[in-house]
């Protein structure tokens, strides 16, 4: 019996051995670190890792290392918002007002409503004109007082143009209807039922997921975030300059921003992996049982918006269709495909604190991929699509794995 665990770890290892083949010089930033996971429905069909988690403790990045991963957290986001509609505690098309409190509404166009589908798919007629990290002792409902937060030449509906801002919105409706705070709502009703030790802001993650945290640095070797040393934060919320940290009395339903709906979760590589598992089973978890319907997935996965070239403004080929929080790839190839075959992929991008991250399924193939890589900074070397070279690296993974099946 004393052998039977290594036994049994040398036959997982033997089954999904890490890869250690490394980028080329040409595509990988000088201090990146990267991990990444490959999977199909059921099971993980390979990954690797390169560099440290925290340098000054010297400890090795593993796929089950939480980071933030930027952006990806939105499709987070959506999965709980869509349990919501799928529990009858909200509506996709009616006017967010409604929940609120207050009116929402784009000055310019007064007569049209905000609803959470055009927040999700960001054509709300938000932009990013204003601070989205909305500090402790300030409102949603105060942020938006300011008209720079509204694109006032293109009424809600009709427009795409990616903002932050849309997601303390979303979050802020969220607790308005759910009277929980937006980290415990989405612990319970996502990260739970999926059995991930994830978080958002760091509030809800295990200890040992704390003491996993991987520190984000910048390419200069300057720490960017979570550099935890095995403590959560002391404030794991945005304070104004003279105000105190009591994040605790917080009133629900007032500041939705406050845990970083837009970029806040930090997840592993292999969280990230099961959460691409589940858009491979079409919304059903690993014994059958359903999270999400396979009508409320569509909902998502299919494209609210494609470019036809002058509907949307993003930057150059990178987004060319996306449903509600839901990128979905090859729309406008080769800019907006990493992955360089053409192939429809959907799933999310992060980029965030010199952080670049991929969660992407293949629903053809029913195979995907979930990548980052640290210390990737705005000048680091460019691939033959809108990403970087080390994404387009990390990417190629997956095609290595269907080859070797």
């Amino acid at each position: 019996m004393k052998r039977l665990f290594p036994l049994l770890a040398a036959m997982l290892s033997a089954c999904v051995a890490p890869q250690t083949e490394g980028p080329p010089a040409s595509a990988a930033p000088p201090h990146a670190a990267y991990a990444w996971v490959t999977f199909d429905a059921e099971r993980i069909t390979g990954s690797g890792t390169d560099g440290l988690a925290d340098r000054e403790a010297g400890r090795p990045l593993t796929i089950d290392d939480p980071v933030r991963v930027a952006s990806i957290s939105k499709l987070v986001v959506a999965l709980g918002v869509m349990r919501m509609v799928e529990a009858g505690e909200l509506d996709l098309d009616r006017d967010v007002s409604e929940w609120l409190g207050w009116s929402l509404r784009n000055p310019a166009f007064a007569d049209r409503p905000i609803t959470l589908r055009l927040l999700l798919s960001h054509r709300s007629s938000l932009q990013d004109d204003v601070d989205y990290v909305i500090p402790l002792d300030r409102t949603v409902a105060a942020t938006l007082a300011d008209t720079r937060a509204f694109d006032r030449e293109h009424p809600p509906g009709t427009f795409f143009r990616y903002s932050n801002l849309n997601f303390p919105i979303i979050a802020t409706v969220m607790e308005r209807a759910s009277n929980e705070r937006f980290d415990r709502l989405i612990q319970r009703r996502v990260l739970t039922p999926l059995a991930l030790d994830a978080c958002y802001n760091w509030t809800t993650c295990s200890d040992p997921a704390i003491g996993r945290a991987v520190v984000l640095y910048g390419s200069d070797g300057s720490i960017l975030r979570d550099d935890l040393r095995g403590a959560p934060p002391p404030c794991p919320v945005a304070v104004g300059a003279d105000a105190a940290c009591d994040w605790t009395a917080y009133r629900i339903g007032t500041n939705g921003a406050l845990f970083s709906p837009q970029g806040g979760l930090r997840i592993s590589a292999a969280g990230l992996a099961r959460l691409g598992q589940l858009l491979l089973r079409d919304g059903q978890l690993p014994d059958g049982r359903p999270f999400l319907s396979p009508s409320s997935l569509a909902a998502m996965t299919d494209a609210a918006w494609r470019t036809n070239g002058a509907n949307g403004v993003t930057d150059p080929g990178f987004y060319c269709a996306y449903g509600l929080a839901v990128q979905i790839l090859s729309a406008c190839a080769p800019g907006d495909d990493p992955f360089g075959d053409g192939r429809v992929r959907i799933g999310h991008a992060g980029d965030a604190y010199q952080l670049r991250s991929g969660l992407w399924v293949d629903p053809a193939r029913r195979t995907g991929i979930a990548y980052f890589a640290t210390g990737v900074a705005e000048d680091a070397p460019r691939g033959r699509s809108a990403y970087r070279g080390i994404e387009e690296w990390l990417a190629a993974r997956e095609a290595k794995a269907v080859g070797a099946r």
